[in-house]
């Protein structure tokens, strides 16, 4: 049986290298555990990322309590989409592995404001990047911080 997962965490992996803070991103929240920012390839208007600062492929290598940090700031990012997008429909998406449709091997949810039958295509077009980096003023703006 072939295994589709890679069966270690890739240090260079794009998440890994925002983490070091070796290349940019649009940060909306962060706290020891976790990290929230804009998806530069969002499938809507406000797509923001989550993941833990754990060194994780998927859910089976999560922590608990990294687990429970990420949904904690998922809570946080999408009370922050409800009020700058005024809508209450927010999908929260979470693949595991490459059949799923996983891209980047490290742990992430995905918070899309809107509805299932309005979204783009997965990581198919690039976003603007002024557009993100105010996208993500915005919604930190009203998330509390610890």
């Amino acid at each position: 049986m072939t295994q589709n997962k890679p069966a270690y965490y890739d240090e260079n992996n794009i998440f890994a290298k925002m983490l070091n803070g070796d290349i940019p991103h649009h940060k909306v929240y962060e706290d020891e555990k976790t990290l929230a920012f804009m998806d530069i390839m969002p499938q809507a208007e406000g797509h923001v990322l989550v993941i833990p600062k754990q060194k994780a492929v998927d859910l089976a290598d999560l922590e608990p309590e990294y687990a429970a940090a990420v949904l904690m700031t998922a809570k946080k990012v999408m009370n922050a989409q409800r009020q700058v997008f005024a809508r209450e429909g927010i999908i929260q998406m979470q693949l595991n592995g490459a059949q799923a449709g996983q891209t980047v091997f490290h742990y992430h949810i995905h918070l899309i404001p809107g509805s299932i039958h309005e979204l783009g295509v997965h990581a198919a077009k690039m976003a603007d990047n002024d557009k993100l980096a105010d996208l993500a003023q915005r919604l930190a703006a009203v998330i509390d911080t610890p």
